[in-house]
């Protein structure tokens, strides 16, 4: 009479988990960065409801442009809440019709620099020789200027239109994506993966856009997110020297400069924009610093 040997009872095997999982999961363990995330999405929700119904006449609680001098320079009260400037415009409502303006430049600038710097250091990185020498040359060049100045003059010249604004802040702040992608292909394009595409006759852009920049694509994505409040910074900073977006359009920074003049009389001219301003480039570094930390986490580990 034989006996058999009991059968041990087996888990099935846990499936690894995934780069992106391992990033998500690292970057949503830090609080700071969570809280960074929705002071963003409260700022980009409010930015694009008031923009949807400015579009149709809609206005909460007021309309941002209406003058009433009865009114100038009341301190926040129940009926106002962030107070008046002075012409008698709710400053509230002028806060946030300027959100989608100032928020539309810093998205819209980032992704027309983004797009830019990516080509130009994925040609450069990738090709390497002649090529990548002129255009690092003309990096070099650009980074030789601050890049304010440059886009003051620029703006100076070519007028403050928020089209001109916005393309001149994407068209000059490029350099340090370029330089960051050009880093990232010259690593990864002696890669084995790389080379197999090579040797298998497939054509240069789509080994760079295929094979090559989904695994840059992390270092670029936190550029992005980084890039974003320093457009922001910018556009406030032309409109405080009235070479930004022009009244009677707000925006937090030309809000600012009307209420440069009432600094000891209206302070809440000074104080409710500069807040603005403040917390969503606080909350863009943050979650960009968190998404650094995490996707340098991940690619230690690997």
């Amino acid at each position: 009479m034989t006996t058999e040997a009991p059968i041990k009872a087996t888990s099935a095997p846990t499936p690894a988990t995934t780069p992106t999982k391992r990033v998500l999961r690292k970057f949503f363990a830090n609080p700071v960065a969570i809280g960074g995330l929705v002071v963003i999405l409260i700022f980009v929700l409010t930015a694009l409801i008031t923009g949807i119904c400015a579009l149709f006449g809609i206005y909460f609680p007021y309309d941002p442009n209406a003058t009433n001098l009865a009114i100038k320079l009341n301190p926040p009260s129940a009926a106002h809440w962030l107070g008046t400037d002075n012409l008698g415009r709710d400053v509230f409502s002028r806060l946030l019709n300027g959100s989608y303006i100032s928020l539309s430049v810093g998205f819209v600038a980032m992704a027309v620099s983004l797009l830019l710097g990516v080509v130009i250091g994925a040609v450069s990185g990738y090709y390497g020789g002649w090529i990548d020498n002129i255009l690092m040359r003309i990096v070099d060049a650009l980074l030789c200027f601050p890049s304010f100045f440059l886009i003051l003059t620029a703006v100076a010249l070519l007028g403050p239109d928020i089209r001109i604004i916005i393309l001149v802040i994407g068209l000059l702040s490029w350099t340090g994506t370029a330089r960051l992608v050009r880093a990232e292909f010259l690593t990864l394009r002696e890669t084995e993966y790389v080379r197999a595409a090579r040797a298998l006759g497939q054509r240069t852009w789509p080994i760079i856009f295929r094979h090559i920049l989904p695994n840059a694509f992390a270092p670029i994505f936190v550029t992005a997110v980084v890039g974003i409040p320093d457009a922001i910074l910018i556009e406030a900073g032309l409109s405080f020297i009235n070479l930004g977006v022009q009244p009677p359009q707000a925006t937090w920074g030309n809000i600012i400069t009307d209420g440069r003049s009432y600094l000891l009389d209206a302070w809440w001219l000074i104080v409710f924009p500069g807040l603005a301003i403040f917390l969503a480039a606080l909350s863009f570094y943050l979650v960009g610093d968190a998404l650094r930390a995490a996707t340098t986490t991940r690619q230690q580990s690997k």
